[in-house]
């Protein structure tokens, strides 16, 4: 991750939330904050306020299963956090030892949970855990080509596709398909500087690059990646795990210290900016 911990002064201080609201309807925006440890619940996408989730260690990629539940990963806790849609303490904890839990996904063909890891030990590869149905680890699966796992996306297929850094500091790209046994490497068309999110948008695979602030769309087939469009997200400074909701996309500007919010495929300068966060390195909406 680019973004990291330390002595901040944020842009704007977060205001007191007013009391959780357990069940609260409409969409909700979840986003972690790594320096002050919460996570922020907003109104989405008017952005106001709603809740602030508290006891969290350096929580980073977020991500959300068919029922609307949030899955954190609380990188410096070593877990996995599930709360319900609006709900105010967790419903879940999945035990991540040996490993700082970056990213996640939730397979839309079986509801599994896939956790992408830096490793606790040194030089040691990071790796991906599969949890059956967000339940128990069923398997884990290690790249020789990515040494530290970063972030991760299923698409429709349950194909899920991850990003990381080699050990040379490179960005590097894996596909583990459906039912398969390995990752496989991705060859891609283009330089990734930066690896951010990987999220499937209903029809390409979409990988952030945090140096210049773009999203590319990618046709991956055969092992191989071509970039056929990209979304420059005007004004932002250092987004790590952006989330796309058909045609929009929020971000967490950790760079400025506020969350964006752009026109999706089309990019440009930001719609909305929500304000009052410190470094926040990931986004989620839950519906």
């Amino acid at each position: 991750m680019t973004a990291c911990a330390g002595s901040q002064t944020p842009v704007n201080a977060v205001p007191p939330a007013p009391p959780a609201q357990p069940g609260a309807r409409g969409a909700l925006l979840y986003v972690s904050d790594t320096v002050s440890g919460d996570v922020y619940v907003f109104s989405y996408p008017k952005g106001k306020l709603q809740q602030t989730l508290t006891g969290f260690a350096d929580p980073a990629g977020e991500c959300v299963d068919a029922n609307g539940d949030v899955f954190i990963a609380n990188t410096g806790g070593y877990n996995i956090v599930e709360y319900a849609h609006g709900g105010s303490s967790p419903i879940a904890t999945l035990k991540d030892d040996g490993y700082f839990p970056v990213g996640c996904s939730v397979d839309p063909t079986t509801g599994d949970l896939a956790v992408t890891n830096f490793s606790t030990t040194g030089s040691a590869p990071g790796d991906v855990v599969i949890y059956k149905k967000a339940k128990h680890p069923k398997r884990h699966y290690v790249d020789r080509s990515i040494n530290q796992m970063l972030l991760c996306g299923y698409d429709s297929s349950g194909n899920l596709f991850v990003d990381g850094m080699t050990q040379s500091y490179g960005a590097a790209v894996a596909e583990l398909a459906h039912g398969g046994k390995r990752l496989r490497d991705i060859v891609l068309d283009r330089t990734i500087y930066s690896p951010g999110a990987v999220q499937w948008d209903g029809t390409h695979v979409a990988i952030g690059d945090q140096m210049p602030n773009t999203i590319y769309q990618f046709r991956i087939k055969n092992g191989k990646a071509t970039t056929v469009g990209s979304t420059q997200l005007g004004g932002a400074a250092m987004v790590f795990q952006f989330w796309i909701d058909g045609t929009r996309v929020v971000g967490p500007d950790s760079g400025a210290g506020d969350v964006g919010i752009w026109s999706y495929p089309k990019g440009g300068s930001a719609l909305k900016t929500i304000g009052g966060v410190y470094v926040p390195l990931g986004a989620a909406v839950s519906n």
